[in-house]
């Protein structure tokens, strides 16, 4: 009966999504927000609550994670990753910097204490990878000049989880310097050397790994990858900075069959993913929260749209680029979750928990939003702004020429001017 149960559920959950998915396809619009909405049906306090899937679920929401990283970081090579950072690594320090900081002053003002401090600015600094990488695929703009930016500055968010996460959590747990210290170069160590290993090593990688045929290739790309993920989750590393250095690692035929066979699955869990977000939040929770988390929102929506502007100009990416590297970094999603469940756990705020789920299921929704229309609302607005200078301009009067004087007036002036 509980195998029947969980059939039942699960494919009810599936059959939702794709039923969802193709009303979004029908109107060109991203599924991502009907797929929150969809978890929040199914999760508790919702119209159907799960039971026996939803262990289930939690399990396809990490692959789903992990398999949008994957295909994203498939996108480009080891070399293009590195030059990517050298150029893009002030606009990481302005991304922190702009989104980092609102966070910490509302914990501050809402008298929650430094630690609560560090951990809402977590929140709101961290785009969402998964969502994003999703978002772009949606609207195909993975080969567009801005992707490189606003990957740039995912890769650099994603890479400084592997410092940010150890030290929350000494915090959170009250450990001393010694614990916390080594914590911290444990991480450390294993994202470098995760990484050196992508870049120096690729090609004998991509060689290990390519096969002709799928069914093999398959095996071995999705078991490498989820290995490396466990693996860098384990040690306190990402498990999306992981599965995304296997992608970055793969380059050539191996890349190509990789992408083509695994598009399919990542679509599956990807949708899995935004399900099980909605899945543990509690609409009743919402409300409370819903005031400062909405200001919250908008401030950082506009940090996050000026960090991506500000890093597509220095790129030299044209107007239309800047606007939709800026609307495309605005949701929030995974990250911010698990740096507010920390909290939560440790029990440091009792209400940060829901401000951090409204504030996320607010962006989450707006982020595929604002990286579709961002640009052609900047544009609509750049226009009007030009015809009522063109208005203004018409409506003033013309500047009146000096009178020429005539040919009579001169010859006076000649002839007194003679006597």
């Amino acid at each position: 009966m509980h195998s029947a149960v969980f059939l039942i559920e699960f494919g009810a959950i599936i059959l939702a999504l794709g039923l969802l998915g193709r009303f979004a396809g029908r109107f060109r619009f991203s599924p991502i927000p009907l797929y929150l909405l969809a978890g929040l049906a199914f999760g508790e306090g919702g119209l159907l609550p799960l039971g026996a899937s939803e262990e289930f679920v939690a399990i396809g929401a990490e692959i789903g994670v992990i398999l949008l990283l994957l295909m994203l970081g498939l996108e480009y090579t080891a070399s293009d990753l590195v030059s990517n950072l050298k150029t893009q690594y002030p606009a990481g320090l302005v991304d922190m910097t702009l989104n980092a900081v609102p966070g910490a002053i509302a914990a501050l003002l809402m008298g929650w204490g430094p630690v609560a401090a560090i951990v809402l600015a977590g929140v709101t600094w961290i785009s969402s990878s998964g969502v994003i990488a999703k978002v772009l695929g949606d609207l195909g703009r993975l080969g567009n000049r801005e992707t490189p930016v606003i990957l740039s500055i995912l890769v650099l968010e994603d890479l400084a989880m592997a410092v940010y996460l150890p030290i929350i959590t000494a915090l959170l747990a009250g450990v001393g310097w010694a614990a916390g210290s080594l914590t911290l170069g444990i991480a450390l160590g294993a994202a470098g050397l995760v990484l050196f290993l992508a870049v120096r090593y690729g090609r004998l990688i991509s060689r290990f790994v390519s096969s002709d045929d799928p069914e093999k290739l398959l095996l071995v790309v999705l078991g490498l990858t989820i290995l490396v993920a466990g693996i860098a989750q384990q040690l306190q590393v990402s498990a999306a900075v992981g599965a995304f250095l296997v992608g970055i690692a793969l380059s050539g035929e191996a890349a190509e069959g990789a992408h083509s066979l695994l598009a399919p699955l990542r679509d599956l869990f990807a949708a899995v993913f935004f399900v099980f977000f909605g899945l543990h939040t509690d609409p009743a929770s919402i409300p409370p929260v819903l005031l400062p988390a909405l200001v919250l929102a908008v401030v950082t929506a506009c940090t996050k749209m000026a960090t991506g502007y500000w890093a597509a100009r220095r790129a030299k990416i044209s107007v239309k680029g800047r606007w939709r590297a800026g609307g495309a970094l605005v949701a929030r999603g995974e990250f911010s979750i698990v740096i507010a469940g920390l909290a939560v756990t440790a029990g440091i705020e009792p209400s940060l928990g829901p401000l951090a789920t409204a504030y996320v299921l607010i962006l989450v929704v707006v982020g595929p939003l604002t990286a579709r229309f961002a640009q052609p609302v900047a544009a609509r607005v750049s226009d009007l702004r030009s015809r009522r200078r063109d208005a203004a301009a018409v409506a003033l009067p013309a500047p009146r020429e000096p009178e020429q004087p005539s040919q009579e007036s001169l010859d006076e002036q000649n002839t007194s001017g003679r006597s």
